[in-house]
């Protein structure tokens, strides 16, 4: 049997209530262990990540939100669920542990769960609905005790919620990046009557549905279980992200994502409510998105610009040294900043300046949502004194797409190098050498036929074929001998 979870006890200033929820003790193979802890009365702000589990896999997050009406009095408990998934049968032992939840430590002593083998498939308890679009319902071991709820005491409250996909501009160029969130909107009044049902296997297919071919893909933050408050033709919604991707378009084909379904459990309120009871009764009900479509147009004069990048960028720069001097090496970094696709960022291409050596780049990276800034870092070395001109050097050609137009970025700033022009040095005469000098005085002048090698390899030749018959003479002798 599983040792219980053990929660400190909060203190009396603690206003909402943070516990861990035992875990179950067997399981099958094919059965899913879980993790979770339950907030009541208060608004989940942040906690920390479920550990690893030995023998297990994890497999994603549920949340579940409960109303509980008490005495007239409304109460919310919030549910997070951490699922794992083993890997075999056998006994696995759970260390003790420890989840921070909105500055609450909720440590386990851990426990042992045991893994048995998956249970037979009972064909003959399986029963055909007899309308097979009907949402299913579950039928637990509580009817037996207490009676199938009666329908016909429940209402359906109506509800104003909806699922969405939001796309943040219609048309786009080629390259031009486009967010795109798929967002499950409901007002504050509704999340007494909804909940989300199985939506670890309903979001897969969801994100499935919502990759484009023709775009690169750049993956926006994960689906929170914490909503963003909105506001939506002047109504104030609870907005959940179900998820959010930036698409950067290579072909001027449209983007078009389809209309995408979602199942939510609906709860009916009963007409009478009862004190102490929970008054609902669980349904499903399917909210349907529509399809959007975004248009996307080539770039003006492709074919004289060729492929460039496409965003709201500007160019920084930065020098390491702030004198330069003939022969002295400084690290020189242009650096593009703004929105756009990152990856589709090339260094630019580097003119020939007489006097001067380029080494790199050394090219770096900073990311942030819809773009971030990419650092190109060159190792330079002036061989002549006077003005450096750098935007000789680099520049590179960019598309804005908000003025749709052309813009050159290249570097500003022009250094001194001081000092004297190096005159080249002369090369060394080998006589000159203290180790070749002497090496050479004493080397033997002789000529060498060209073809030493060719006739070493010929008597090399000659040697094994020798060998070869000495050794088939001796093993016809030994055999003879035998």
């Amino acid at each position: 049997m599983a040792q219980p979870v053990v929660p400190p006890q909060p203190s009396s200033a603690t206003p909402t209530d943070v516990v861990l929820l035992p875990t179950p003790a067997t399981l099958p193979v094919t059965g899913v262990f879980t993790l979770a802890f339950r907030l009541r009365g208060g608004t989940l702000e942040k906690y920390s990540e479920f550990p690893e589990l030995e023998g297990f896999k994890k497999s994603g997050k549920t949340s579940t939100t409960t109303t509980r009406i008490v005495q007239g009095r409304r109460f919310t408990d919030l549910t997070i669920t951490q699922r794992y998934m083993p890997y075999g049968e056998g006994e696995y032992v759970i260390k003790p542990f420890q989840l921070t939840v909105n500055g609450v430590v909720l440590r386990s002593s851990g426990t042992t769960v045991r893994v048995g083998p998956a249970p037979p498939v009972n064909l003959a308890a399986l029963t055909k609905p007899a309308n097979p679009t009907a949402p299913l319902q579950a039928v637990g071991d509580l009817d037996k005790l207490f009676g199938k709820p009666k329908p016909a005491l429940y209402q359906d409250v109506p509800d104003r919620a909806f699922l969405a996909v939001v796309a943040d501009r219609p048309r786009v160029f080629v390259g031009e990046g486009v967010r795109v969130g798929l967002y499950f909107y409901l007002t504050p009044a509704d999340q007494a009557l909804l909940a989300f049902h199985d939506f670890n296997d309903q979001l897969p297919p969801l994100l499935h549905e919502l990759h484009q071919p023709t775009a690169w893909q750049e993956p926006g933050p994960e689906a929170s279980v914490t909503p963003d408050s909105v506001r939506y033709r002047g109504q104030r919604y609870l907005r959940f992200r179900l998820a959010e991707n930036v698409y950067y378009p290579l072909t001027t084909q449209p983007l078009k994502f389809p209309p995408l379904a979602l199942t939510m459990v609906k709860f009916k309120l009963l007409k009478k409510p009862e004190p102490g009871q929970d008054n609902r009764l669980a349904g499903y009900k399917t909210y349907y998105s529509a399809g959007v479509a975004v248009q996307v147009q080539a770039l003006p004069q492709a074919a004289k610009y060729g492929p460039v990048a496409v965003g709201n960028y500007q160019a920084r720069e930065a020098i390491s040294r702030s004198v330069l001097r003939v022969g002295q090496s400084f690290a020189y970094t242009f650096v593009v900043d703004g929105r756009g696709n990152l990856s589709g960022l090339l260094a630019p291409p580097l003119a020939a300046l007489p006097g001067l050596e380029v080494y790199g780049p050394e090219v770096r990276e900073e990311r942030v949502p819809g773009g971030g800034r990419k650092l190109f870092r060159y190792r330079m070395v002036a061989q002549r004194p006077g003005a450096l001109p750098l935007d000789s050097l680099l520049q590179l050609v960019v598309f804005n797409p908000s003025t749709a137009r052309y813009d050159t970025l290249r570097p500003k700033l022009r250094p001194q190098v001081r000092g004297a022009l190096a005159a080249p040095a002369p090369l060394p005469k080998p006589e000159e050498d203290p180790f070749y000098g002497p090496a050479l005085a004493s080397a033997d002048t002789t000529m060498q036929s060209l073809n030493v090698y060719r006739d070493v390899l010929r008597y090399a030749n000659w040697l094994l074929i020798g060998l070869a018959a000495v050794a088939g003479f001796g093993w016809w002798r030994a055999e003879r001998r035998g």
